[in-house]
């Protein structure tokens, strides 16, 4: 016991010596913090076991990231594992150790050993990748399956030299220059050590005879084996080794084959065969009866497999996976009755299965989007694994029916849902997005899952009217007030951009502004009438009425809105001829000779309204005879409807109504008088009896008097004003002729005085002398008369007719125009006597 301590106390001095070197690149390995960033990937290298909140490196400054982007992106950490081995810290940008991290655990025996999460941004999205490298540091000492039992091995004295005894192997979980490294025998004088490699880089160990057993001398052999790694500090394990020394047994079993090399398919049905070895023994009896065994397994293979220790034949025991386990190294021993083994190594290589259907992780998604996202907008990120391998885990990932979205690939296994085309929420609101990835195994498996994307709006719609125009009606005389139609608009947008409100444009009307005559109500689009309407006046209005929306900046659309004023009866028919004058009476003559349907007059009048309310119709109200005339209905002709004889009264009054159409109808009267006579002086005679106007005299004495003294100040005024001017005109001429100055001789202008008359007269008229008191002393002169049978007669006007030889000239000539001359037979400034009055008919 004494020396075994003191051979395991020697080899630490000597693993000391060449060790420190190693110990300083450890601990430089411990302190490097390396990163890079390789499209948009950082990489970080920290040691394992690191505490909670030590930091990994700052991403913030790594990506070139502002802090606030990374707190206004929510940037989070996303990985698909259930334990989270780092943390971001957003407010200052960087990455900590979130749990233990332990190598062993995380990547078992495969090397390098990281792992990769995610960071994502969005507002816009971002998708940075971060894979931390986990280094290994010595914290596990190699170990053997079984320490507290020791390694019992019964030889045979007879055994020759060389003879080959495997031994257990230890296991080191750590990896590198801290994995195992050697296996050291205890001082002996019996047997050595050789160690051999396999083909995944583990060592496996023999303990081989180097000089024949003396069971005499020695029956029992004790015999440490030490594993030790290559770490700094360095680590070990023992196990103790008991030999017993049995009778000769010359022959160990041997296998047929050195490597057996089998495969199975994964998720393979327990008790299935897989492969029979086979071990024979030149020796006989009991020595020469073989037992099969498994070795010692690394790992879960010893729950897996089983052997027959009769047939040697392998089984399956426990559930066979492929992505756990792709290959399984399986140790065969064969076992003689006298102590002996031979072993071999049987290669079993697991057949993958498309049994893993493709999982969708959905990373990030944005919903709503706004309609106006450019083609190429990023909606969704999501990540596709696939625990098959090969083409059983190749995936394809498609979206069902004809959506305006495509899929492209962006890291390994991530993929981003972008819009193909722009979006018109009008058209369609949201989306219901179906994502199938699948694989490329036989029968290909899938899976899916679905996004309900919304479309947000846009304010990308004018408001639309009904109709291009409108057309609308309304009855003149209306009160203030009153509604006369509503346009109405509709918008495809929504929410506040689809809000309506009706304005009126500023136009005008007649000069006015149109807001006078109407108003709009901005929210239900009626127009209302602001004053009352007359026909007569304004037949119609044409506005502009604009409909704008809520959205920012606003649309509008106009529409040209038409409201014609329907006329009413409102106004009375109006007499033009004959004229009813107040001081004189007019009246048409009837020769007796007249026949049936003589054309006495015509009552002439109109209506300013329309339409039927503007028909006329004429009806003979009262007469002295009505036996003798008749008014057409329809043209207003007064005509006799008999042969005039001696007995008719010369004077004849007939009363003729004018009525329009409306409803109520409205009329007028018009007193028509007809001289039924051949000529003048009976005519004279029989309408001289009227009584004279006292007062109307009067007030033309007034007005001839106020007229007669306006003329005077005129002409005393005009006759100061010139001699003022020829006074002054006579000192200027006085001046400059004693002055030096040239003389400018002043012309003045020139006055053209045109006479004539613009605009026209109707075809008939007649003119009316209206005489003062001393008219009679007056020479008259009577032109041509405007109608064969048409007699002006003036009460006031009394004198007698001097020349009576022009009235078969007047009676023949009915188109020519009466004109009465009275020329005063003096004149002078304080005494005008001559008024002329004209009534045009």
């Amino acid at each position: 016991m004494m020396a075994t301590e003191k051979y395991v106390s020697s080899i630490s001095l000597r693993w000391r010596l060449f060790c420190g070197l190693r110990r300083q690149i450890g601990l430089l390995i411990l302190l490097l913090h390396v990163f890079n960033i390789v499209g948009g990937q950082i990489r970080y290298s920290i040691p394992e076991e690191m505490k909670k909140g030590s930091v990994i490196g700052n991403v913030a400054q790594d990506l070139g990231l502002d802090l606030r982007r990374l707190r206004s992106g929510r940037a989070r950490i996303v990985t698909g594992e259930n334990v989270h081995y780092t943390e971001l810290k957003t407010d200052k940008g960087i990455l900590v150790v979130n749990e233990r991290i332990d190598r062993e655990q995380l990547c078992g025996d495969v090397t390098p050993c990281s792992f990769s999460f995610e960071v994502i941004l969005e507002n816009p999205i971002e998708l940075h990748r971060i894979t931390v490298e986990v280094l290994d540091i010595n914290d596990h000492a190699p170990v053997f399956p079984n320490t507290d039992k020791a390694i019992n091995f019964e030889m045979s004295e007879s055994a020759a030299v060389g003879v080959q005894f495997p031994l257990q192997s230890a296991e080191d979980l750590d990896v590198g220059q801290n994995a195992l490294r050697d296996y050291i025998l205890s001082p002996n004088d019996n047997f050595i050590l050789k160690q051999h490699a396999n083909p995944d880089g583990s060592k496996y160990v023999e303990m081989v005879l180097q000089k024949p057993l003396d069971r005499e001398q020695r029956s029992h052999l004790s015999l440490k084996l030490i594993a030790v790694d290559g770490g700094t500090p360095q680590r070990s394990g023992t196990v103790n080794i008991d030999v017993t020394v049995l009778d000769a047994n010359d022959n160990i079993p041997v296998f047929n084959q050195s490597v057996y090399k089998a495969s199975v398919v994964e998720n393979t049905v327990k008790g299935t065969r897989i492969i029979t070895v086979n071990a024979t023994d030149a020796d006989s009896g009991s020595y020469g009866l073989i037992t099969y065994s498994l070795s010692k397994m690394k790992g879960s293979a010893a729950d897996i497999f089983t052997i027959n220790e009769n047939t040697g034949t392998i089984y399956v025991c426990g559930q066979i996976d492929y992505d756990k386990d792709r290959k399984y190294e399986v140790r065969v021993e064969a076992k003689d009755q006298g102590g002996l083994i031979g072993a071999s190594k049987v290669v079993i290589e697991v057949i993958d299965v498309n049994d893993n259907a493709p999982v969708i992780n959905i990373m990030s998604f944005s919903s709503p989007v706004s309609e106006d996202a450019p083609p190429g907008t990023t909606i969704a990120v999501f990540n596709v694994k696939d625990a098959d391998s090969e083409r059983n885990g190749e995936i394809k990932c498609s979206i069902e029916g004809k959506l305006p979205f495509k899929i492209e690939s962006s890291l390994t296994n991530y993929y981003n849902l972008i819009s193909d085309q722009d979006f018109d929420r009008e058209s369609v609101s949201e989306y219901n997005i179906t994502i199938t990835a699948t694989d490329s195994g036989s029968p290909p498996l899938s899976s899916s899952t679905k996004l309900h994307l919304k479309i947000s709006d846009v304010n990308d719609n004018a408001p639309l009217f009904d109709k291009n125009s409108y057309s609308a009606y309304i009855t003149e005389n209306n009160s203030p007030g009153f509604s006369i139609f509503a346009v109405s608009a509709q918008d495809s947008d929504w929410n506040q951009n689809a809000r309506i409100s009706y304005l009126l444009e500023d136009t005008q009307v007649s000069g006015s502004p149109v807001s006078t005559y109407l108003s709009l109500n901005s929210e239900s689009g009626v127009l209302s009438a602001v004053r009352s309407f007359d026909y007569e006046q304004i037949k119609q209005l044409q506005l502009v009425v604009k409909a704008q929306d809520g959205g920012s900046p606003p649309l509008s659309s106009n529409v040209t809105v038409k409201i014609m004023i329907q006329d009413q009866n409102d106004n009375p028919p109006q007499v033009l001829y004959p004229v009813q004058t107040g001081g004189s009476v007019v009246a048409e003559m009837v020769p007796r000779s007249a026949d049936v349907g003589y054309l006495v007059t015509k009552v002439v009048a109109v209506d300013v309204d329309s339409g039927q309310n503007a028909w006329l119709s004429y009806k003979l109200q009262k007469a002295t005879d009505r036996a003798l005339f008749e008014v057409g209905s329809q043209n207003g002709e007064i005509r006799t409807i008999r042969q005039v004889n001696d007995k008719d009264a010369v004077k004849q009054r007939l009363s003729v109504i004018v009525e329009d159409n409306g409803q109520p109808s409205r009329s007028a009267t018009v007193i028509v008088n007809v001289a039924v006579a051949d000529s003048f002086p009976e005519v004279l005679s029989e309408f001289s009896d009227f009584p004279h106007d006292k007062e109307y005299n009067d007030n033309l004495t007034f007005y001839l008097v106020l007229a007669l003294a306006v003329v005077s100040f005129l002409f005393i005024t005009c006759l100061v004003v010139i001699i003022s001017v020829k006074i002054y005109r006579w000192r200027q001429s006085r001046i400059l002729y004693h002055s030096s100055l040239p003389v400018i001789p002043y012309y003045p202008p020139r006055y053209s005085d045109t006479l004539g008359t613009t605009g026209t007269l109707q075809h008939v008229y007649n003119y009316e002398v209206c005489r003062t008191t001393d008219s009679r002393k007056s020479d008259c002169k009577f032109g041509r008369g405007g109608s064969q049978n048409v007699l002006i007669m003036d009460p006031s006007c009394s004198g007698t007719m001097q020349r009576m030889q022009g009235e078969k000239s007047i009676l023949d000539e009915p188109d020519s125009p009466l004109e009465v001359s009275c020329f005063l037979s003096s004149f002078s400034p304080l005494s005008l006597s001559l008024s002329l009055c004209v009534f045009f008919q």
